[in-house]
């Protein structure tokens, strides 16, 4: 008997991208992190709406550094008024909550052509923020907090 090597077909485009086309509402998806924030991000061409958790991006994000990072994307490649953008984020606080939403657009962004990598790497909106808040050990108070220590 003779064997048969079977070669395996990745599923993945070769660009790198794991989402290649729309899903079924014609909306391209991207997934932002940052601390213990996580935002999921669709857009699809529109007239450049914004919603975060079905509300404004004024009532969301009061403070407008928040907002200006949140459109700096879409401001690197020149489509502040081109999408629709719909943002579903929980957890963290709002500067999490802000970075993981940047993540999130650039990724769709990417997704939606991938001609834009170039442009959003450069701008460092592609990568992904690493830091974590630190365990809390155990015998101790908070993650680097001890109790007091009593000499007698």
């Amino acid at each position: 008997m003779a064997k048969t090597e079977q070669t395996k077909v990745s599923a993945e485009p070769a660009d790198g991208s794991k989402n290649k086309g729309p899903d079924k509402g014609g909306c391209w998806c991207g997934t932002g992190r940052r601390k213990t924030s996580v935002a999921r991000v669709r857009i699809k061409p529109g007239e450049g709406k914004l919603l975060v958790n079905k509300r404004a991006i004024e009532d969301y994000f009061p403070n407008s550094r928040d907002r200006s990072a949140i459109l700096a994307p879409l401001k690197a490649v020149s489509a502040e008024k081109s999408f629709d953008i719909f943002v579903n984020v929980r957890g963290g606080g709002t500067t999490g909550q802000t970075g993981a939403t940047v993540l999130g657009i650039a990724r769709a962004l990417r997704n939606y052509d991938p001609g834009h990598m170039h442009t959003l790497r450069e701008g460092g909106y592609l990568t992904r923020d690493p830091r974590m808040v630190e365990r809390k050990k155990p015998g101790m108070a908070g993650a680097r907090k001890r109790f007091q220590f009593s000499k007698r």
